[in-house]
């Protein structure tokens, strides 16, 4: 994390780091500490823009012989519930009241120009605010066109953003937007716990000595940044290390360019950070894993070593080294006997081995597929795309006269509503516009409408045995074909040994899909409580993120939950309750029973009644697959 966030300080043309961890890892701590690093930066007092010498903000010229002094670099916090208004920057609403002319109020891009743009929780980002985000970050300009009002400035920034994955996925183009990525991984050495609780308690106890111990230390990285950031031009990089560091991102399937580009410019942070004029494969091999982690689309394979020259001594690395790190799949994720570790295995005292099943071939659904009884909201009959939403986070497509109370005012259709009035009203120029509640206009907005199918699926001991996984990554894949046409999401989560994991994030990808499908593994108990939580958590994040989006569950289960959330609960109960909290919260849903034999409880279908929901038996489909009776199931729905 520490040398990803200071190739970014070194290199802004990197493109920013993403830091993936669970809550508690210290990522907004780093984050923090890297704007304390830099230096700092010639600015114009009272400049909105930042913007540096000789850099022109057209229609905002600076004061006749204003000069510039020294400021720290700009850290700034992008809230995840900002308006699109208060990130681009929108109509000056004093001006506009006062005088009745239209001027530019700016926003948060202008004021995180040659600064660091940090977004803690990312993953939760509205899609409008990322496109806006990915507009200006790939042109390093922000261009405002709306209220009237049309406006272009500088917006070059360090975009960092930190994340949990347990609360959903990246929106797959902001993924990529991200030079560098890095996973934070829990701290579980006693002695460096230790550390860190001895050093945030003598914090705690004296700040200000605290940081007089450690001033010496940051001004020493700080200088170092700066030499690094002046070595940087001077560094090359031979065209052997570029063949190989190209021939990498090929073998492992990276789409596009962009991981080619980010591992040259990290490479060349690297080196110029210690001091060196030339990129050797050493460099290269230490910063490939932070580009491609997450731009992978091929399981991690070690390189093979060239012929020796002559046919002796040691292998030239002339087509680079293989890493030392473990091997991960095509979404950055350890795999292999990692991914034994990380799955959930059976309980102490049960022997039975997990088993990883392929899945069957994916049937193809009909075009109808998730088409619902009636429009949504506020969108006409055959058409799909767009539903209105009751908050601030959707596109403003138009105005309408308020019933009542605005909530969200459209500030240029109010004063054009009010301006032909002006003069029966008695204003007097150049006095304040009078403005009427008559005249007052509220946005209308409008966003995508969006659906998100969420697969449960028991992976214990009976899975396995009765091979129900195969037809249900089947199912998951046949879907998602009709999501990608949709900008629908499909997500999978597992429930087997002692615990639940989420296999697959809600995605319209089929090919990411596939990379985590392949390696699924069944076996252990069933700890259906802790699938059932998993998926509220992963509902409730999805809301927050795009409120409005209509969610279903299918939960593949026989109902016989044998570990409960706590030591001291009961396991059936507590799946009962989560069962009904599903169905209080409006989550529509579908029960499968997978219950066998000839002597059944019908605990799967007590769920369904608590949820308030139907089930089907999957022994009773008959000819029909388990991906049709999702699709005929959730359309009834």
């Amino acid at each position: 994390m520490k040398r990803a966030l200071i190739l970014a300080a070194i290199h802004p043309g990197l493109g920013g780091v993403l830091i993936q961890g669970s809550k508690g890892a210290a990522k907004s701590t780093a984050v923090r500490a890297l704007a304390s690093l830099l230096p700092d930066i010639e600015v114009c007092p009272g400049d909105p823009f930042r913007r540096a010498r000789g850099e022109d903000v057209p229609g905002w010229p600076l004061p006749e012989g204003a000069g510039f002094e020294p400021h720290p670099v700009a850290l700034v916090n992008f809230p995840v519930g900002a308006t699109d208004d208060r990130v681009t920057g929108s109509l000056n609403l004093e001006r506009a009241l006062a005088t009745g002319s239209r001027a530019f109020e700016p926003g948060l891009l202008a004021t995180a120009h040659r600064g660091i743009l940090y977004i803690d929780e990312v993953n939760l980002l509205g899609d409008h605010l990322v496109d806006l985000l990915l507009d200006a970050a790939a042109m390093g300009v922000n261009h405002v066109e709306r209220e009237g009002v049309t406006f272009r400035h500088p917006s070059r920034f360090v975009l960092v953003g930190t994340m949990n994955p347990e609360e959903g996925e990246l929106r797959p183009q902001l993924l990529d937007r991200f030079g560098l990525a890095v996973e934070v991984e829990p701290m579980n050495d006693p002695r460096a716990r230790a550390e860190v609780v001895r050093r945030r308690l003598a914090f705690e106890t004296d700040p200000d000595g605290f940081r007089q111990r450690w001033a010496e230390a940051d001004r020493r990285e700080g200088e170092r940044i700066v030499a690094a950031q002046q070595l940087l031009p001077s560094v090359v990089v031979p065209e052997r290390v570029l063949d190989s560091l190209c021939a990498r991102c090929a073998r492992e399937g990276a789409d596009g360019l962009r991981a080619d580009l980010t591992i040259y410019k990290a490479a060349t942070a690297l080196a110029a950070y210690e001091g060196r004029t030339t990129v050797t494969l050493d460099d290269v091999d230490a910063v490939a894993e932070l580009a491609l982690a997450h731009r992978r689309t091929k399981p991690r394979q070690p390189s093979p070593p060239p012929p020796p020259p002559n046919g002796q001594g040691e292998p030239d690395n002339r087509d680079g080294r293989a890493s030392s790190a473990p091997r991960t799949d095509a979404g950055g994720r350890s795999s292999d006997s990692s991914l034994r570790a990380e799955s959930s295995g059976p309980p102490a005292g049960d022997d039975v081995q997990p088993q990883w099943i392929a899945a069957s071939e994916p049937r193809a659904l009909p075009s109808d597929a998730f088409r619902p009884a009636g429009p949504p909201i506020g969108q006409a009959p055959g058409r799909r795309g767009r539903a209105s939403v009751p908050d601030r986070r959707g596109v403003f497509v138009r105005t309408s006269i308020p019933r009542g109370r605005a909530t969200d005012p459209a500030v240029g259709a109010t004063l054009r509503a009010a301006a032909p009035l002006q003069a029966l009203r008695g204003r007097i120029a150049p006095g304040p516009m009078i403005v009427r509640p008559s005249d007052v206009r509220d946005k209308v907005r409008l966003r995508p409408a969006r659906r998100l199918v969420l697969f449960v699926v028991d992976a214990s001991r009976s899975m396995g045995a009765r091979r129900r996984m195969a037809e249900t990554k089947a199912a998951v894949l046949s879907l998602l074909v009709h999501a990608y046409q949709k900008r629908d999401k499909v997500g999978l989560i597992t429930f087997g040994g002692t615990s639940a994991r989420l296999a697959l994030p809600p995605t319209r990808s089929v090919r990411t899909a596939a990379s985590h499908l392949n390696a699924l593994p069944v076996g252990g108990a069933t700890p259906l409580g802790h699938g059932l939580e998993l998926a509220g958590r992963i509902i409730d994040a999805t809301r927050k993120r795009e409120p409005g989006v209509a969610s279903w569950v299918v939960l593949l289960t026989d109902g016989r939950a044998n570990v409960p959330l706590r030591p001291e609960g009961c396991a059936e109960t507590e799946s009962l309750g989560l069962a009904r909290r599903l169905g209080q919260a409006g989550v529509l849903g579908l029960v499968i029973d997978t219950e066998a034999g000839p002597v059944r409880l019908g605990l799967a279908g007590r769920l369904a009644e608590a949820w308030g929901v139907d089930v089907l038996a999957l022994d009773d489909m008959g000819d029909r697959r388990l991906p049709e009776a999702v699709r005929r199931a959730l359309l009834a729905g």
